[in-house]
């Protein structure tokens, strides 16, 4: 897999060539999007066939990579767009949650959304239906993951959340309108099984299409990274 940082939208390095149809590896292509925070990064995973489907994320400077995962399977052909989080906890969390910081987690809801969207339309020539689309996260992450999801489920068909966060909870009156969801934690993680059960139970009381999955492991990437290809699978399956 190849990595490379372009310059300007646009750029011809980075447009995928799907002519290159003798390729067995994905590359990785990151740009920086101005619309937000004076200037936010977005890793994009182009698969080497025209994408099926797509999984956009926040957390993209590690998530973005594990498009690899998905090379050696028979899933369809899966475009990751990963928008960089930030490193420092407290400020990744008002990004992530509505709870902690309502005007900033917007801001970025708004960035990733539109903005992002937007680029990768234009810049990649990438729009797929609702059903070929879905968010994913993990930990704070999955919790930004089912706010998008609830929020915007007119972009987002499917929620791929692992271990959530605890700040964004179930509302008494859920939405009418429902992704899917595949939510997954951790035995050893009880705060965030915890959190995910609470969300397995609201959304299935609501009548959403939800899958749980739990494994005998703790918080950590390598949970994550090996429910992934089982996720896409779930989402996108032929």
């Amino acid at each position: 897999m190849s990595d490379h940082t372009v310059g300007g939208p646009g750029s011809p390095e980075a447009m995928p060539e799907w002519a290159k149809a003798n390729s067995i590896a994905g590359e990785l292509v990151t740009e920086t999007l101005l619309e937000y925070d004076g200037g936010r990064e977005v890793t994009v995973y182009v698969p080497p066939d025209r994408p099926e489907a797509v999984v956009f994320a926040g957390d993209g400077q590690e998530f973005s990579k594990w498009g690899r995962l998905l090379e050696s399977t028979e899933l369809p052909s899966t475009m990751i767009v990963g928008v960089h989080g930030l490193y420092d906890e407290m400020s990744r969390l008002r990004e992530y949650s509505p709870v902690f910081d309502a005007e900033q987690f917007t801001a970025h809801e708004e960035f990733f959304v539109k903005d992002v969207h937007r680029w990768v339309r234009s810049h990649f020539g990438v729009a797929l239906p609702i059903d070929r689309t879905a968010v994913f996260g993990y930990s704070a992450g999955g919790e930004l993951a089912l706010a998008l999801g609830l929020r915007h489920p007119d972009v987002y068909g499917a929620v791929l959340s692992g271990s959530p966060g605890g700040g964004f909870k179930p509302t008494v009156k859920m939405p009418t309108w429902l992704p899917r969801v595949y939510l997954f934690s951790g035995t050893l993680e009880p705060f965030f099984l915890d959190n995910a059960t609470r969300w397995a139970v609201a959304l299935r009381e609501a009548g959403a299409d939800v899958v749980m999955n739990e494994k005998d492991v703790s918080h950590g990437a390598d949970l994550w990274r090996t429910e992934f290809p089982l996720m896409v699978a779930w989402a996108f399956g032929r």
